[in-house]
């Protein structure tokens, strides 16, 4: 058995390998995670496993942003090397360009031959982000998984700030709009931000992970603006983890 731990910025995932195959645990709010199942240490903490049921000495890798948070009892992993790994053992491709939108920020990954080749980040501003869409879906009495069905009849979104842009959002709502096609605009909103990331790059398939991958107005517009399959792992929001694991393995 091995785990793969990723401690993204606004949920934590775990994946367990072994045989037979992967068993999920998640996704857990981080601030809460950390609060519950992460004992503090000066040398950067240690995952309380007999509170999550996990085997005391099966080896570990961790990445994400809150990956150093497990500074004893676990290996650290890049982040982009453990997607690379993740949609390999998830989706069995080892060429096509991966997005992953995370909560705070956005990546490109090319991928050739099993092997990042390049890649293009954007982590400076929220708005290409998940928070930007949670931010949005709160403001329309939304979840997430309803947001996403709506693509079409979009109200254009001018604002590039996810603040602003949640303000001009509740101003569209006082006049008057459709929330369907408000939801619709923001869809094609954060479309638009992700296509300059792409732009750099060429591929055939193009492959979603990270949990912004559920949202199926973002897999359909995808594929218009990019004339691409769109591949999406199952599940895509664990991409990481399962990276971890196989980098884990590849340790013992």
């Amino acid at each position: 058995m091995v785990y793969g731990v990723d401690l993204g910025s606004r949920c934590v995932k775990i994946a367990a390998e072994d045989r037979v195959g992967f068993e999920f645990m998640g996704p857990f709010d981080t601030a809460g995670f950390y609060r519950r199942y992460i004992e503090p240490d000066t040398e950067g903490g240690k995952l309380r496993r007999d509170e999550l049921d996990l085997e005391s000495e099966a080896r570990m890798a961790a990445t994400g942003y809150g990956r150093a948070r497990l500074g004893r009892g676990a290996v650290m992993v890049p982040e982009l090397e453990a997607i690379i790994e993740g949609v390999k053992a998830l989706t069995g491709l080892s060429d096509a360009l991966i997005l992953d939108v995370g909560g705070q920020d956005s990546k490109a990954l090319l991928m050739r031959k099993g092997r990042m080749e390049d890649f293009a980040a954007n982590d400076r501003c929220a708005a290409s982000s998940g928070r930007f869409l949670e931010n949005m879906s709160t403001a329309l009495g939304m979840n997430l998984e309803e947001m996403g069905r709506y693509w079409e009849n979009p109200v254009e979104l001018s604002s590039t700030c996810a603040i602003f842009g949640e303000t001009e959002l509740v101003g569209l709502m006082g006049e008057g709009h459709k929330l369907q096609d408000l939801a619709a605009g923001v869809n094609h909103a954060i479309v638009r931000r992700l296509l300059p990331l792409l732009s750099r790059f060429q591929a055939d398939i193009l492959i979603l992970t990270g949990g912004v991958a559920h949202n199926q107005a973002l897999r359909r517009l995808l594929v218009e603006a990019r004339s691409v399959q769109v591949v999406v792992p199952d599940p895509p929001d664990f991409v990481a983890a399962v990276g971890c694991c196989r980098l884990a393995r590849g340790l013992e």
